[in-house]
């Protein structure tokens, strides 16, 4: 039940603004969805409610009329005060009615996810403010700057070495008071508070907004070098024991988890499966059982599961991910939990790779209507607006009512049809249009390929005269335009004007997934052949997997 409070203060965290990003406004068209996405808010912390001021409600304190005497002017202050009152309790009221509360949540929903999208697409444009002298609050000296990306050029005071040493200091005998408790705790189990400590510091890591860790220049140095030792200790602990039991190891393990998810980065994840594989393999190897295998609660796996999606912005059914069993303990073993997750980092990696896709829609589906607004120079009749006038704000484009992808090359435009046919437009030299010619084109003109092949993606050169790669659906590449330099990979530098399928290396290269390839199409350079771009990529000719 989301509270019917509005007198709340709003507290937008930047490191979810990806997430706000991606929502679904339509849902707060609806009470239920704009009720579901503020509980949201609330969860995350970003509405924080407020005491309503009860001083308004609170009329002013009578005279006994009877026995006392009061001028005019003071009867009517008592009466506007009342009225006051009467109409800021009918104001509280009206604001907790349905509609009210409906309407509040909407409002405070948009409100954050236009926050999010002007965050994301427009503030990334502004230049960042020159850097200004600070004045030392303890010395009064002036001291320069600091810039971001240059670590260690601020000039550090006694106050700041003197909290890294204690930092430094406390963490140090923290780690060695716990390693000292827990050799202890093997001869007599009441001395052991390891355990606890662990534990305490996952329930407090755990009551933290998500991604608190995740923006690393709002955390001073001192932080992050505290989250490297924290992070150390629990990598040591977990892997080589350092006298924990087992359950210390596994507490260790969640824990090093948390902060992997707070961090919200790619790499902490990977090095949390990294550490869990090699502690259940020393598990293994400690224990005299042969089946015996560490490790870790399973709600600690389900809700990271569960947290990874929603920072992620991602809204797709999970039901293709095999979670991992619970044992009677409430525990999962590491081996599956490390392939769970493994396994939603690939799904999210490749729910990425899909929204950038322009792969056909299934016979049935129903799609939403593709709108393709252009802008800009159309110099070379490259906008298909039938006129030779820029075009200086987006404007709905008729010639593109079809297209499933637009690529601008130089001069020129192509376009992918749902039907996996090519169509350009724009100037024609070199051939680059591939239309045979070298004659412009003012209206989109489609490919001919012999024989004909649904293509699937088009990338066209920004620059020199002109040329153009695109990959069929079966993972072949065809090239055309200005060949200088041998960039058509023909082995040869002429002029290609019509489609030409790539051969050598290329041919009888077919790919199990054709993403593959675009890499190719999108920045193969002009001047590389094929053992150079090979060397790039750090593969050999053959093992190469096109």
């Amino acid at each position: 039940m989301v509270p019917c409070q509005t007198h709340v203060m709003l507290k937008w965290q930047e490191h979810l603004n990806s997430s706000w990003a991606a929502e679904d406004s339509v849902l707060a068209a609806t009470r239920p969805g704009a009720a579901a996405l503020y509980s949201k808010l609330l969860q995350n912390k970003e509405v924080v409610g407020l005491a309503q001021p009860v001083q308004d409600l609170i009329g002013p304190r009578l005279p006994d009329f009877q026995y006392e005497s009061n001028a005019l002017d003071e009867r009517e202050g008592y009466l506007l005060a009342l009225l006051h009152s009467q109409r800021c309790l009918a104001q509280r009221m009206l604001t907790r009615t349905p509609y009210a509360v409906s309407l509040h949540h909407r409002l405070v929903v948009l409100q954050r996810i236009y926050y999010a999208l002007h965050s994301k697409y427009h503030n990334r444009f502004h230049a960042p403010p020159p850097p200004q002298a600070a004045t030392s609050a303890e010395s009064g000296v002036l001291e320069p700057a600091s810039e971001p990306w240059m670590p260690g050029s601020r000039v550090k005071s006694g106050t700041d070495v003197l909290i890294e040493m204690g930092v430094r200091t406390g963490l140090s005998l923290l780690f060695a008071l716990l390693q000292q408790n827990w050799h202890q705790a093997r001869l007599d189990p009441s001395l052991g508070l390891c355990n606890d400590v662990l534990t305490t510091a996952s329930s407090v890591l755990s009551s933290l907004p998500p991604l608190s860790l995740a923006n690393e220049n709002k955390i001073p140095p001192v932080g992050l070098d505290c989250l490297t030792q924290v992070a150390d200790f629990l990598k040591r602990t977990s892997v080589s024991g350092m006298g924990a039991d087992r359950a210390g190891r596994r507490l260790a393990l969640e824990l090093l988890l948390g902060l992997a998810v707070q961090r919200g980065s790619l790499r902490f994840m990977l090095e949390w499966i990294e550490v869990a594989l090699a502690a259940s393999a020393f598990a293994c190897s400690e224990s005299s059982e042969p089946l015996a295998e560490a490790g870790i609660g399973h709600e600690v796996i389900l809700q990271t599961l569960v947290q990874m999606r929603q920072y992620a912005g991602f809204r797709g059914d999970s039901g293709n991910i095999q979670l991992p069993k619970k044992d009677a303990d409430g525990h999962c073993s590491l081996t599956h939990a490390t392939l769970s997750l493994f396994e939603e980092i690939c799904n999210l990696a490749s729910n990425c790779l899909c929204c950038c896709s322009t792969g056909s829609s299934s016979p049935g589906v129903e799609t939403d209507a593709i709108m393709v607004y252009v802008w800009g120079s159309n110099s070379s009749h490259q906008l298909a607006e039938g006129t030779l006038e820029k075009i200086l704000q987006p404007k709905l484009a008729q010639g593109f009512n079809d297209a499933q992808m637009i690529e601008a090359g130089q001069y020129c435009t192509f376009s992918v049809s749902a039907d996996g046919s090519i169509k350009a437009c724009g100037k024609g030299s070199y051939g680059r249009l591939g239309l045979g010619d070298s004659n412009n084109q003012s209206v989109p003109k489609k490919l001919v390929l012999e024989p004909p092949r649904i293509m699937r993606k088009v990338s066209s050169s920004k620059g020199s005269d002109g040329h153009t790669l695109a990959v069929t659906g079966d993972g072949e590449v065809f090239s055309w335009g200005d060949g200088d330099y041998g960039k058509l990979g023909h082995g040869n530098s002429a002029t290609q004007k019509y489609p030409k399928i790539i051969q050598g290396p290329l041919l009888g290269k077919v790919s199990m997934k054709k993403r593959h390839i675009t890499a190719v199409c999108y920045d193969w350079p002009g001047n590389y052949t094929y053992t150079k771009w090979t060397k790039v990529l750090g593969l050999q000719l053959s093992s190469i997997s096109l």
